[in-house]
């Protein structure tokens, strides 16, 4: 990067908030440490006014940019590339909460504003922001709205798109687009704020959003329990809604194994109930008063006990004790992590085909790979699994991604396909997955994507090589 490129940055957002020296991994290394790149400058605006002068000057200089957030991303997205020209726009600045109009239920905040954040922001006005996932103390929702975010409460909350009324974009133009309404109908021609939600940063830089907000439910209640197969979870779920209703804000489903890794890693979490194939962890949230809300969701498990439908279950009786088994559930990325690495999927199938799915998928990495340890687990309720594969125990964890991540995937995506599904549910494309959305994806959707990344970002400057090859 030239020495007239720096200056032109520096101009922009301050001499102090452009990094070119000292240990950069922070912005340039990925979570996961799988992506490891070189930034040109890390460069760390304080207003979207100074996001649009710096891809201006990026225009200028023939720079491209890679928009980053929080950097908890999982598919190599937000980290540039190894030839040290790119800028990585750091977001993590732009952190305020400009306004919430409790009345009409929104909230308006900026990229760089941590989820975590943005809910207590919310519940300080006794209202409640749903969109919730185990990174929500490191994210920003920037990053959510990039990817799309699910999360743990989209059965009755939906994505982070569904949430989404407003943005605040800066085109790869270097123009600010404000679009930050507040209103749940506008039908005045294209939706824009649709095109930027789920784009990755490649077709421009979303520096502010306002959002839905919810008010916060009276009673709140949370359960584990054990079923002998996904057809009986799939069962469970179908009889939770006919007895919850739109109560049911949550059904994750755990494999045995994903939590026996949570007990190897973590031996002072609670394990609420004996081994099981399968566990359910299920929430009900409710306007009603707690002891009515208990009851009924003591009922919906009686049911289901005596039906033999569930084996064992336990509710909990505190916030904490609810809290506690959210702990366990969202303690299983961090326990792959001691593990080693795996061979990670996001994927969604129809909940009607996800029993079939498993069987098949597990049968199917069985005869190939003898031992292979799968740690499946998800968001049953919207059909969204992450279905990632351990090596067997005994082989070195690099090695066996090293050597088969491409066959293992093959095998995991040709079942998500057979079984109409998608490889990619919450965690976006970025570069991990990108090549095979053009085996996945039909020619017509890829045609119509490239033209719009060309209408949009002719010169290719927001975040190239990201969800779409540059060279197709």
């Amino acid at each position: 990067m030239t020495p007239q490129a720096l200056d032109a940055l520096r101009a922009c957002v301050g001499a102090e908030q452009v990094l070119v020296d000292g240990d950069l991994s922070a912005w340039e290394q990925d979570w996961r440490k799988r992506w490891r790149g070189k930034a040109g400058a890390v460069v760390r605006p304080a207003s979207a006014e100074q996001v649009a002068a710096v891809v201006k000057a990026c225009i200028n200089h023939g720079l491209s940019l890679v928009p980053q957030g929080g950097n908890t991303g999982l598919v190599g997205g937000g980290v540039p590339d190894t030839s040290g020209s790119q800028v990585l726009l750091s977001l993590a600045r732009l952190n305020r909460v400009r306004a919430i109009d409790a009345a009409n239920l929104t909230i308006t905040a900026e990229a760089g504003c941590i989820l975590q954040a943005v809910q207590e922001a919310a519940a300080a006005q006794g209202l409640m922001f749903p969109l919730s996932l185990a990174a929500e103390g490191s994210c920003t929702l920037g990053g959510n709205l990039a990817t799309n975010a699910g999360g743990t409460q989209v059965l009755r909350y939906g994505n982070a798109r569904d949430l989404c009324l407003g943005l605040e974009v800066v085109t790869a133009e270097g123009e600010l687009w404000s679009g930050l309404t507040g209103l749940r109908k506008d039908n005045t021609g294209y939706d824009l704020r649709d095109l930027y939600v789920g784009s990755e940063g490649t077709l421009g830089i979303i520096t502010a959003a306002t959002m839905k907000l919810v008010p916060q439910p009276a009673a709140i209640t949370t359960a584990f329990a054990a079923v002998g197969g996904m057809s009986q979870a799939v069962e469970l779920l179908n009889l939770a809604r006919t007895r919850l209703g739109a109560g049911l804000t949550g059904f994750e489903v755990m494999g045995r194994f994903a939590l026996d890794l949570v007990a190897r890693h973590f031996p002072t979490l609670p394990r609420p109930l004996p081994d099981a194939p399968w566990t359910v962890l299920l929430e009900q949230s409710d306007n009603e008063g707690e002891a009515q809300a208990r009851e009924r969701f003591e009922a919906l498990l009686g049911q289901a006990i005596e039906s033999g439908l569930v084996s064992d279950a336990v509710v909990a009786e505190s916030v904490a004790q609810s809290r506690g088994l959210w702990h366990v559930r969202e303690s299983i990325p961090l326990a792959q992590s001691e593990e080693g690495p795996n061979i990670k999927h996001d994927i969604s199938v129809p909940v009607s085909a996800i029993p079939a799915f498993v069987e098949a998928t597990d049968a199917a990495l069985e005869r190939r790979f003898p031992g292979v340890r799968l740690v499946d687990f998800g968001h049953l309720g919207d059909g969204n699994l992450h279905y990632n594969v351990q090596a067997p125990a005994g082989h070195d964890a690099a090695t066996f991604l090293a050597e088969h991540e491409h066959e293992v995937n093959g095998i995991v995506y040709d079942a998500v396909c057979a079984h109409g599904g998608s490889i990619s549910a919450e965690h976006g494309v970025g570069v991990l997955k990108r090549d095979e959305l053009v085996e996945r994806k039909s020619p017509v959707a890829l045609d119509l994507m490239r033209r719009i990344k060309r209408a949009l970002d002719p010169h290719n400057r927001m975040n190239p090589g990201r969800v779409l090859a540059t060279d197709r």
